[in-house]
């Protein structure tokens, strides 16, 4: 089994920064790319933004700018550097990773069980 771990979310100020981190465990041969998605209430989730084990990034259009992603390949750890949060940015984000868990067979992908960031106003 592989098991994803978020922490960091929080409640911040309008403007305020939040870097929350992510990290896999259990049986991984490799991790191809992780990611952010976030979901609020009544909405469905959306990307937020990616990076490959090669460092390769996509960041949806509405964090370019304010938010980094970065990773950790010898921890399988992610990191969300966010910075200028607005409230329409409050959701829970949640961590993938895209994941090969033996030589030679095929990726699975693998979700945290996200963690809450709110943004007041």
């Amino acid at each position: 089994q592989v098991r994803l771990v978020e922490s960091g979310g929080g409640l911040v100020q309008a403007g305020g920064s939040l870097r929350p981190s992510c990290a896999a465990s259990g049986t991984i041969f490799n991790i191809n790319a992780m990611g952010w998605y976030r979901q609020a209430p009544g909405e469905q989730r959306e990307l937020v933004a990616i990076i490959t084990s090669g460092g390769r990034l996509n960041y949806a259009d509405f964090v370019k700018g304010r938010f980094t992603i970065s990773r950790d390949n010898a921890k399988n750890t992610v990191y969300l550097q966010m910075n200028g949060l607005k409230p329409e940015d409050t959701a829970v984000y949640y961590c993938n990773a895209r994941v090969v868990r033996s030589a030679g067979s095929r990726h699975s992908d693998y979700w945290g069980q996200g963690t809450q960031v709110t943004v007041s106003s």
